[in-house]
């Protein structure tokens, strides 16, 4: 059976006939009525009876109809379906992020921009640091994410520059450091600090601490926290100063106040990284949309 016989036995139903259906349909006669044979074979069942007004539909014919009509509307509706997610404006995406890359406006802006052009595409967001995002990347557990990058892609990724942010320090608005404006490294020497440990993401805690040591400076680290929220509670607290991602600045915390490091510079660029072999359509389009 195939979906042909399904279409011309609901025509000649509907249009009690087999030379009307065979109109409707630009199907010869002789095609047709051998369809609806066929079918009845199949179902094992007569469903039309022949009168001499025409054709009938019989007690199973009629309870056919129904079904046959509603086999045809979930297919015409899988097909459509179908369509959409290959178009990548139906289906599902998962996306990762770094919490403080959300807070600048071309990333919140690029995933509104996104929902809004492909509403029917199930945006599931979640905050990661970045080589957390690589690796679930690379397992197939994220589609893509805004990552910070910082020497070679894992193999098998891709990515697009978003933009590049820098670092700044972050002090308890308590200390004089930094109150009337920018500050040397020469000036940080002996103050307590607060970072986050190296297996967080090493070439970034290696590429700081590298930056700073340039400059004569070996940052006196007290505390540890695992994430930049974290840290700047603690700077909060008055417990230390910290070097931060300057992105924190667009939502700042109480009792921490921003300064710009004259003489340090650490760039940070933000990426959105993906599988290259990833055929997720949702994927493709966000990822035309983003360029």
């Amino acid at each position: 059976m195939e979906l042909r016989h399904l279409r011309y036995f609901i025509a000649v139903a509907e249009l009690r006939s087999v030379r009307a259906a065979s109109e409707q349909l630009h199907v010869t006669q002789p095609a047709i009525s051998r369809q609806i044979h066929d079918l009845e074979d199949a179902v094992g069942a007569a469903l039309f009876e022949r009168t001499p007004r025409g054709l009938k539909l019989t007690a199973a014919g009629t309870a056919y109809l129904a079904q046959a009509r509603d086999i045809l509307t979930r297919v015409d509706a899988a097909n459509r379906l179908a369509r959409r997610i290959a178009a990548g404006v139906h289906g599902h995406l998962r996306i990762g992020f770094v919490e403080n890359a959300a807070w600048i406006g071309v990333v919140s802006h690029a995933l509104s921009a996104f929902e809004q052009s492909s509403p029917h595409v199930a945006l599931e967001l979640t905050p990661m640091n970045s080589p957390e995002q690589f690796e679930a990347i690379a397992a197939g557990q994220l589609d893509g994410g805004f990552c910070y990058r910082l020497g070679t892609l894992p193999q098998g990724l891709a990515s697009i520059p978003v933009l590049e942010q820098n670092v700044v320090l972050a002090v308890p608005q308590a200390w004089p450091l930094g109150a009337t404006g920018a500050v040397m490294t020469s000036e940080l020497a002996g103050r307590p600090f607060i970072a986050f440990p190296r297996r967080i993401y090493p070439a970034y805690y290696d590429r700081l601490l590298s930056a700073c040591a340039e400059r004569g400076l070996t940052l006196d680290i007290r505390q540890e926290a695992s994430t930049e929220t974290a840290i700047l509670s603690l700077v909060s607290a008055g417990m230390g100063a910290a070097i931060v991602n300057a992105a924190n600045r667009y939502r700042p915390p109480a009792r921490v106040r921003f300064v710009e490091l004259r003489d340090l510079s650490v760039p940070l660029p933000l990426e959105f990284c993906f599988a290259s072999a990833d055929a997720n359509p949702a994927l493709a389009r966000f990822v035309e949309q983003l360029r």
